[in-house]
């Protein structure tokens, strides 16, 4: 008698694994009692002769904030922050999608991604699946550097999510809101480069027609005259300061005098 096929191998709910394409279906957020929808990745790799299935990971569909403002000044005030967080509150709403978290770095510059802890910790929840886009107020909260930028752009390709911009009204969902996200940051780099280049080639010509640059000395000549005369007579800087100190002869700002004062006076007087 002719040989039975093998029966089809089953998973634990009865059913053949469904190895073939991604499926969306939903997910409950019990910490705000919603319902979250979900993505499910899969793809086919090569495993040597042979190749093999698996799930790559689900991911939320759900909003992370990235909020930064530069100095602790800025920081204190929460003025700054607390705008940027209205605004990708407003796009979370606008878009109909739950707002997972906002994460913040305080007095962080944007020269580095490195450096920002904060925004470290988003970029890992986003590839943990947690959301699926990374919205910013501003773009240039996320990055100044055309670069860094770039990089994030095509990890965010890479791994599956995007990132919205809501004072440009970039959205990397398209293609048309990534070109324009980086075409602007490439524009931005280039205006902070022009700037940079102006301001040095005027601090240039300055210096060259003799003009001091700096805050202006607040020093009287008297004492500037005085330092003079004494170094010429060979007292060191410290008799100097001691005898400056001694005098109640205050420095420009208020203070005591030191000996790394004194030379700097001096050197500035010959």
């Amino acid at each position: 008698m002719p040989e039975k096929a093998s029966p089809r191998p089953r998973e634990g709910n009865g059913e053949a694994p469904d190895l073939t394409g991604g499926a969306i279906g939903l997910k409950a957020d019990l910490g705000d009692n919603k319902l979250v929808p979900k993505r499910s990745y899969r793809y086919r790799e090569s495993m040597g002769q042979g190749r093999r299935s698996r799930v790559v990971r689900e991911r939320q569909q759900a909003l992370i904030g990235y909020i930064r403002v530069s100095t602790g000044g800025q920081a204190e005030s929460g003025a700054g922050l607390a705008a940027q967080r209205s605004a990708i509150r407003a796009e979370a709403s606008r878009r109909g999608m739950p707002l997972a978290r906002i994460y913040e770095d305080r007095a962080a510059s944007a020269k580095s991604l490195e450096n920002r802890d904060q925004l470290q910790e988003a970029l890992a929840a986003l590839a943990g699946g947690e959301a699926s886009v990374l919205v910013v107020a501003k773009l240039d909260r996320l990055s100044r550097s055309i670069a860094d930028f770039a990089a994030l752009v095509r990890r965010a390709e890479r791994e599956g999510w995007s990132i919205v911009a809501c004072d440009l009204g970039i959205d990397m969902e398209s293609p048309t809101g990534g070109l324009l996200a980086n075409v602007t940051a490439s524009v931005a780099e280039w205006e902070r480069k022009i700037i940079s280049t102006r301001t040095k080639e005027a601090l240039a010509a300055k210096r060259a027609s003799g003009t001091r640059l700096g805050r202006p000395t607040l020093l009287e000549p008297v004492i500037a005259q005085r330092i003079k005369a004494e170094r010429v007579e060979g007292r060191a800087y410290q008799a100097i300061a001691d005898g400056l100190n001694h005098d109640s002869v205050l420095t420009p700002t208020g203070g005591r005098w030191s000996p790394a004062l004194v030379r700097k006076v001096a050197i500035r007087e010959r």
